[in-house]
C-alpha cells in the first residue's frame, strides 16, 4: 500500500482522523431516531462492532429532541446528517461531535438566504460547540446551480466543483476542522472524483464509501473495489461501507470495512475485478433512519431475486429507500423504485410511472423490465446486417 497522504488532522469526538491516524470506520443507525431505545441500542452494537463514529439523521424537532436522550445514553462519537433543514443544527449540535451536511439539499428551506449565508451558520454553531464537519456530496443530489453549469453526461465535474467551492468558503471564515465525502454508487465514478479532488486539495481529509453499494456480496465488491484503489494509492481517512441490510444486521457495516481495510493493509486485494457493463446493475441505498417503511430492506432483495432471468442484459434497477435521496437518485437508472410508508414510487428513467402498494409492485416492475429488454432486442435487430 502506497504512503498515506499528509492530510490535516480533524478531531471528531475521542478519535482524530488525517495526519496519518488510523483510517476511521464509522456506520449509521437505521432506526427511527425519535425511538431513543432502538437507536441506543444500536449504535452501541455498532460502538462494539468496532465503530469510530456513528451517525444519525435528524429530520425534525422531534427527532433533534430525541438525540438529546441519545446523547447521555450511548458513549459513541456521534456525527448528526442535517437533512434538508439545516436550522436543526443549533438545537444538536450541543450532543454530537461532528456535523455532516449536502451543499444540495442546503436549496429546501429559506430560500431568500443564499448558500453562504447557511454555510456560515453551520460554521458558527460547529464551533460554539467544538464539532467537527462534513461536507458530503452525493451524486444524486449535487448543488442544482453546480449541475448545471456542465453536460448532462458529465456528472463528476458539479460534485468536485461543489465540494471544492465549499472548502473555500469555510477556509475564508478560518474554519479548517472539515473533511469531506464524494460518494457515486458507481465505483469508478468514486475512485475518478477522489482522485481528482485529493490532487487539487491534497491537505483535506477524504471520508470514502460508495453510496446506495447495494446488498452483500455485491454491495461489499462494489466498496471493496473503490476502497482498494483509493486506498491503496494514499488516498482516504475514514470509511463507510453502505449495505442494504436488515436492522439486526447493521453492525456487518462494520464489520466488512475493518475486513477491507486489514486486506488492504495485507495486500489481499480484489481490484482485478471489473464489473461487467453489459450485465444488469441493481443499486440500492443503505438502510437507514430515514427509511420510512422496513419493507423496503425485503423489497429490495425480492426485485434482485425476481430480476435474475434479466442479469445479461445492460440495465440499471435503482432500490431507493426514503423521499430524501429517492426521487433524485433514480433519476439516472433505467428503471427506479424510491419508497414511501405505504406505496412505492415506479420511475423509468426521470419519468414517474405511478405509485404503487408494496404487494403489487413486483408484477409492474416485471412488465416495465420485460418492455425495456423487447425494445432493446428490437433496437439491436433494426441496427443488424
Amino acid at each position: 500500500m502506497a504512503n498515506r497522504n499528509s492530510t490535516r488532522a480533524v478531531r471528531i469526538g475521542s478519535i482524530t482522523i488525517g495526519d496519518h491516524h488510523p483510517i476511521a470506520v464509522q456506520s449509521m443507525t437505521a432506526t427511527k431516531t425519535r425511538d431513543i431505545d432502538a437507536t441506543v441500542a444500536q449504535a452501541e452494537a455498532l460502538v462494539l462492532a468496532g465503530a469510530d463514529v456513528v451517525r444519525i439523521a435528524v429530520d425534525s424537532q422531534q427527532d433533534a429532541l430525541a438525540l438529546k436522550e441519545i446523547r447521555r445514553q450511548t458513549r459513541a462519537n456521534l456525527s448528526v446528517d442535517l437533512q434538508e433543514n439545516y436550522r436543526l443544527a443549533e438545537v444538536v449540535a450541543p450532543f454530537v461531535d461532528k456535523i455532516r451536511y449536502n451543499p444540495g439539499h442546503l436549496y429546501h428551506h429559506q430560500r431568500q438566504l443564499s448558500w453562504k449565508e447557511k454555510v456560515r451558520f453551520l460554521v458558527q454553531v460547529a464551533r460554539q460547540h467544538d464539532c467537527a464537519m462534513r461536507i458530503g456530496v452525493n451524486c444524486g443530489s449535487v448543488d442544482p446551480e453546480k449541475r448545471s453549469q456542465y453536460p448532462a453526461e458529465d456528472s463528476i465535474t458539479p460534485m468536485l466543483q461543489s465540494a471544492l467551492e465549499h472548502c473555500d468558503w469555510l477556509d475564508s471564515l478560518g474554519f479548517h476542522r472539515y473533511c469531506v465525502s464524494l460518494k457515486d454508487s458507481d465505483p469508478t465514478k468514486v475512485v475518478q472524483v477522489n482522485q481528482r479532488f485529493a490532487a487539487e486539495r491534497p491537505e483535506v481529509p477524504l471520508h470514502l464509501g460508495v453510496t446506495e453499494a447495494g446488498m452483500p456480496p455485491e454491495g461489499i465488491l462494489k466498496t471493496r473495489v473503490a476502497l482498494e484503489q483509493l486506498i491503496g494509492s494514499g488516498i482516504g481517512d475514514t470509511i463507510r461501507v453502505s449495505l442494504t441490510v436488515p436492522n439486526s444486521q447493521k453492525a456487518e457495516e462494520i464489520t466488512v470495512g475493518r475486513q477491507i481495510l486489514a486486506d488492504i493493509a495485507a495486500g489481499r486485494v480484489r481490484s482485478v475485478v471489473r464489473f461487467d457493463p453489459n450485465a444488469l446493475n441493481i443499486i440500492s441505498c443503505p438502510s437507514c433512519s430515514r427509511v420510512e417503511n422496513e419493507a423496503f430492506v425485503e423489497l429490495a432483495q425480492q426485485v434482485k431475486a425476481m430480476t435474475g432471468y434479466a442479469k445479461d442484459h445492460a440495465l440499471t434497477i435503482a432500490v431507493m429507500g426514503c423521499r430524501v435521496n429517492g426521487p433524485g437518485e433514480t433519476d439516472d437508472a433505467d428503471l427506479g423504485l424510491w419508497c414511501g410508508p405505504n406505496y412505492v414510487n415506479l420511475k423509468r428513467r426521470s419519468k414517474t410511472l405511478g405509485s404503487f402498494r408494496y404487494d403489487e409492485i413486483l408484477p409492474r416492475l416485471k412488465q416495465e423490465l420485460d418492455a425495456f429488454i423487447a425494445e432493446r432486442q428490437a433496437d439491436n435487430t433494426d441496427s443488424g446486417p
